[in-house]
């Protein structure tokens, strides 16, 4: 009876956070279509234990705007994890801070396409500075160094 009851439990457990643990590995991110880097983000996300799903759109910086990130802090393509918004080459280290810490902002933006990031050729050139994006859609300071 007991081992009945443990196994009752355990299955109420992960039946009742399953689907939040695979909304935390969900990645819908759209890119431009001749965006070969953004492809290369792509896979440094799934081997990293996300599931991506891709959209090339010709709307990114219109989607950018919408999504609360301001034009000279957006990266080449946008992604979109467990209700925050991501853009550019940030490291899945850092996306996996945002989702372990879930602070009260609106997402985490790594603008331009530095050398060495994720997705991005060549050596890294110092630390990356993963910026976050507050609820107001502002720059909000440094939310992670990799």
């Amino acid at each position: 009876m007991r081992k009945l009851l443990n196994t009752l439990c355990l299955a109420a457990f992960v039946w009742g956070t399953a689907p939040a643990m695979a909304g935390e590995n969900e990645v819908m991110l759209y890119k431009n279509p001749q965006c070969g880097c953004c492809e290369g983000h792509a896979e440094h996300l799934r081997q990293n234990g996300f599931k991506v799903t891709e959209q090339a759109t010709h709307n990114l910086a219109q989607m950018s705007s919408e999504a609360g990130i301001p034009e000279e802090f957006q990266g080449c393509h946008l992604a979109f994890v467990d209700g925050y918004v991501v853009s550019g080459h940030v490291p899945a280290s850092t996306v996996r801070k945002l989702l372990t810490e879930r602070p009260d902002i609106k997402g985490v933006t790594l603008p331009g396409m530095p050398t060495g990031s994720p997705g991005m050729p060549g050596p890294k050139e110092g630390p990356l500075e993963v910026l976050e994006i507050t609820k107001s859609g502002t720059v909000g300071g440094v939310y992670a160094r990799e």
